[in-house]
Parts: C-alpha cells; structure tokens; sequence
C-alpha cells in the first residue's frame, strides 16, 4: 500500500507539473499571439500611411486587375474574387467616409485575426516578404481610397469661380477679353469654349489659307496675306494666357481659356453656369459669346448616312482640315450657296482645281453670285469673275433631292437638272447659336434670331451678349442682327467696357468685307440687300485697286475698322468733276453702291476701294437725303487715281 501511496503521490505531482507546463505554454503561445498581431496591425497601418502619402505613385503601381476591380467595388457589383479579396468588408465603407484611413482601419479592426485565423500563412508571408503580400490583404481598402484622386482630376484643373465668364471663344470673346483686361489690368477672366482651339480669327478659313503653298499649312495654320507678311490664324499665342488652374492665385490675374467645355445651363439668379461635365462656375459678370452654327438644307438632313457622310458645313478650324483633305482625295466637289461664304470657297477651290484637276461646281437659287447682296449687274459680273476661276457655276438652283448612288451624290433641282458629285459643301448661312436662353431665360429675337440685348449689349444686369449671338438695336438703322467680324470685334470690345463699368451705348456701324481671291475685294457697311434701289458709280480700275494692294498698305489681311465718328466728321469732296457712268458697263473696276430706303442710304459697298470706311460710316451716320450721289461719291475719291 505503501508503495502504492507512493505511486498514486508521485502521479498527482506529475499531473500538477504538466497542467503547470501546458498553462504557461498557452499564456506564452497567448503572448506571441498578441504581439504578432499587434505587430502585424502596426505593418498593416504602416503601410496605409505610406500608401496615403504617395497616392499618386501607389496608383500608377497598382496592377491591372487591382484598377480594373475599383469601379465594381465601388458599384457593389464586384466578382467573387473581389469578395474574397476584401474579407475586412467595414474596411473600405468606412475609408471612404471618413478620410483619415487609420481611425477607420482601427474601428474595423476585429475581423482582422479572423483573416490570421482563417489564413495563417499570410503573417509569415508578410514577414518574409513585406512589399509584397502585405498588399495583397488591404489591396481592396488602397484602390478604394485612391479613385478620388485619380478619377475626378477636372475639378482642380479650373476655377470654381470666375468674375469675368465669357461663353465662346470666337473673336467677340477674345476682344471683350482684351477690353476688361485694358480698363482692369489685375482682372480674372475666364473664357470657356466647346472648341479644342485658343481663339482665332475665322475669316482665313475661307480665304487666304486657301492660297497657302506651305503643304502643312493645316497642321501650322500659317499664312500669307496678300501683302506677302506672314501670320498665324491665332490671336495670341499660347504664353498670352495663364491655365485655368493659375487664374485664382495669379497675382496679377489673367486670361485663362477652358477649352472642349460646353456651357449647357445658366442659373441667372445664382450667378452660375452648369458645363456638359455637371461642373459649375460662378461668375460675377458674364458674356454670352456663342456665335453660331452653320445651317444644312433638309433636304440634306433627310437624305441618309450616307450622304450626310459626304456633305461638310464649314465654321471652324476642324472644317477646313477636313475640306482640305476632302479636295485633296475627291474628284468632284459641289458647294450650295451664292452668299459670301460660298463665293469665296468656290473661288479658292477653283484655284486649286486648276492644279490637281479637281471640278469645282457652285450652285444657288439666285440669278448670279451674291444675288441678295449686289445688284444684279455687278452680280452677273461676279459670276463671270467665280467662272474665270474655273468654278462649273449653276444658277436658278433650287434642290429638290440628294441620293447617294454608284459612288455618287446626286443633286436633283426642282427643274429636272442632276448633278453628279462626290462632295457637298452647304454654305447656306448661320443659325445663332441660343441655346441658354431657355435656362437662362433670356428673350430671343423673333424676326432676326439672337438673344435680344439693349443699347448697351445686356440681356440682364450682369449678362452682356456680343459678336453673331447679339440682336441689338441700331439707333440708326432698327433692331439688326450681323454675323460679321468687324461686328465681332466691335460689339466685343464694348461689351468688356461695359462690363467693367463703361456704361457705354454701341453706336458703331460695323463693316465687312469679301474677297474673291487676291484681285477682286470689297467692303460694305450698313444695309446691303439687293432688293432695295441702288445707285453705283464706277470709275477704271489700276493696280493698286486690289485686296492685295490693300493689305500692303494697310499692312494687315483682316480689315477691321473701329474708328470714332471723330476719324471722318468733315470729309473732303475731290475737286476732280465725275465723269459720266454708265450702271451697266462690263468692266467694274471699283466704285461705291448705296442702298437707298426712302430716299436715304442706309447702306454702302466699296467695290476694290479700300480703306475709306471712315466716309461711309459717316454717310449712314447723318441720314440725310441726297439729291445728287454723283456728288457724294467724289468723297471717296475714285476718280483720281
């Protein structure tokens, strides 16, 4: 017994020394396990930090199927895999809400050594290859914390706020922009525009690009006038204008230029536009400068994919590119309209025509060229002047249908006649582009189109409207609408005055001009319509009677006049006696028409004379009958060279 008391004694002892041992071996295991994921939180919020400081490079590390699993976890339409990925499903919720990731990594912390229970190896993974697989686990959390980063950059690249907004980057934007800067040097001035381009000049576009023999001349939109000085269709070039980013903070303010933007909605009482990206800007003052876009006859419109495929409006840089392509590769291209527009493009096609062999061919519903402008003998005699120029010319056309058939665009006139082609330019005017005036609820002329503006250019107290989109009213002519570059200019200019406070009513009588090629130009003013009478005295043209002379002298290609009243208020009459003319003589060297309504001239056209636009403003200006216009043509001196 005794021996087996001594059995049973040491037994117990045994037992004791084994629970003894196995208890510390779970404390120490207890211990080891603590501290590892102790430790292993510490690496895993080590490592978010250094993520959160270098989002930039961490997303350009990041593999593919990390970037492309950002967007489904996110729209909670992520994959299995993605579910396994993102075991710690607070995670993510709570990174996004809160925006410092390591309070949100600690609050979601417990499902953490349920991922070391259910996957041991990772810790050890971890530790033998930190960069690695310790990415692998919070992969989900890093790729949904950096999108706000990555994806939504727009709003830092722009302002959210502009004093001085202008709508459109045309020519009447870019003057009104000039104008604010002029009168308030340290202003902030926005300007945003659909066009991926910087402000440029359009009138170019359809005339001497043209005549350009740079062969990149569409990728340098370079080009000589016709006084052989050489220029860029831009108005400025890019160092002109600080980034959109830099208008806030710039010292000394700026014109920055938003460009491939759309203004889609005014909120007029919230001094805001919305842009076609959702993004708002607010402004203090705002221009509308939207210009217009080109009209298609519907006939066109609704005669399928594949004609509308081979037809071409023409506004922009982009149109000219392509055109040039177009005569390039085509055989055959055919512009409907007679107006300024399609005049001077059929003349500058049917000079290259001559070269490649391309067919020109210009047709309109008019007896001859220009017919709504000219009368109709200086209208015949410009049809023979497009003619020389080896443009096919079909007059009296009206278009009855367009179909595409064997590789052709046919063209059937109301009158039987077809004509065959491979491409259609439509040159049949500009719609005035309002579309914010539904939201911005601003009223739209019903004769004349355009947004409705009184004497001083505003819509509202702090909307201005200038340059095509401007129906205004002439204190000397009536309520008028011109889609002119001179009026771009003009209107412009006082629109900027008036916004920084000018107050200033537009009196000016805005100019325009055409060239049909380097010999043969003219300039108008007023209201030139060619149903009103007309009375034209002509004298014979020299040399210096040229668009090309002109720009030689006046050293510029675009001739815009600005002058004040003041530039011709006592104009001196040549003492050379006139000679008898004849209307309707075949040789039209140079002269000046006026346009009469009630006995007065309302509108004037100088026919290769140039640089005598101070005169004819001043004519229209006073109003006043004439009894002999013999007499007031001597003013402009015609008869002496």
């Amino acid at each position: 017994m005794s021996t087996g008391a001594a059995g049973g004694g040491g037994g117990g002892g045994d037992n004791k020394l084994y629970v003894l041992l196995v208890g510390a071996a779970f404390l120490g295991g207890g211990v080891y396990a603590y501290q590892t994921v102790r430790g292993d939180k510490q690496r895993y919020q080590d490592r978010l930090t250094e993520i959160a400081s270098r989002p930039n490079k961490a997303a350009a590390g990041q593999p593919s199927a990390y970037i492309q699993s950002e967007a489904p976890a996110v729209e909670a339409t992520e994959t299995e895999e993605v579910h396994e990925q993102v075991s710690e499903p607070q995670a993510a919720p709570a990174a996004e809400e809160s925006s410092p990731p390591a309070p949100a990594v600690e609050e979601s912390s417990p499902p953490a050594p349920a991922v070391e229970e259910s996957s041991p190896p990772a810790p050890a993974a971890e530790e033998s290859s930190p960069p690695t697989p310790a990415t692998e686990e919070p992969a989900p959390s890093e790729t949904t914390e950096l999108p706000p980063v990555d994806s939504a950059p727009s709003p830092a690249k722009f302002p959210s706020h502009a004093p001085y907004l202008l709508i459109g980057g045309g020519t009447a934007s870019f003057a009104a922009a000039r104008s604010i800067r002029a009168r308030d040097p340290g202003a902030r001035v926005l300007i945003v525009t659909e066009e991926p381009d910087l402000p440029y000049m359009r009138p170019p576009l359809s005339k001497e690009l043209w005549f350009s023999d740079d062969p990149s001349v569409t990728d340098t939109l370079r080009f000589k006038q016709w006084n052989g000085k050489e220029r860029s269709i831009y108005f400025q070039p890019p160092s002109f204008y600080i980034s959109p980013e830099e208008l806030d903070s710039a010292e000394n303010g700026g014109v920055a230029v938003l460009t491939g933007k759309k203004v889609v909605h005014m909120d007029v009482r919230g001094n805001k536009v919305q842009l076609n990206d959702d993004t708002e800007i607010s402004y203090d003052k705002c221009l509308i400068a939207t210009g217009g876009v080109p009209r298609n006859l519907q006939v066109i419109e609704r005669a399928g994919d594949e004609v509308m495929e081979r037809t071409s409006l023409f506004r922009k840089i982009e149109d000219f590119k392509a055109l040039d392509k177009v005569s390039r590769n085509a055989k055959s291209i055919t512009i409907i309209g007679g107006g300024f527009l399609g005049s001077e493009l059929a003349c500058a096609l049917g000079r290259r025509s001559t070269e490649s062999g391309l067919e020109v061919i210009q047709m309109f519903p008019e007896r001859g060229n220009m017919g709504k402008v000219l009368p109709e003998y200086l209208s015949n005699w410009t049809t023979e002047k497009v003619k020389r120029e080896g443009v096919k010319v079909v007059a009296e056309a009206l278009v009855k249908a367009v179909t595409y058939k064997d590789d052709k665009v046919e063209i059937q006139l109301k009158d039987g006649r077809v004509v065959k082609t491979d491409h259609i330019v439509a040159a049949v005017g500009l719609e005035p582009s309002v579309d914010l005036a539904k939201s911005a609820g601003l009223e739209v002329d019903s004769d004349f189109g355009g947004y409705r503006v009184n004497a001083e250019l505003q819509a509202r107290s702090n909307i201005w409207v200038a340059g095509d989109a401007a129906c205004f009213y002439d204190i000397r002519l009536g309520r008028r609408r011109v889609e002119h570059h001179d009026h771009a200019v003009v209107s412009g200019r006082l629109a900027g005055e008036n916004m920084t406070g000018a107050n200033k009513p537009y009196w000016h009588q805005s100019m325009f001009w055409s060239d049909l090629g380097p010999d043969v130009g003219y300039e108008a003013i007023g209201i030139v319509d060619s149903s009103l009478p007309t009375v034209g005295v002509f004298a014979k043209a020299t040399a210096k009677d040229t668009p090309k002379a002109a720009t030689e002298k006046s050293g510029t290609g675009i001739r815009s006049e600005s002058e004040t009243e003041a530039v011709a208020i006592s104009p001196v009459a040549s003492s050379t006696p006139a000679p008898t003319v004849e209307h309707h003589k075949d040789d039209y060297g140079k002269g000046v028409i006026f346009y009469l309504r009630d006995k007065v001239v309302v509108g004037i056209i100088l026919w290769n004379v140039f640089n005598r636009m101070p005169i004819a403003r001043k004519i229209i200006k006073d109003g006043e009958e004439h009894a002999d216009l013999n007499e007031v043509a001597k003013l402009f001196n015609i008869h002496e060279d």
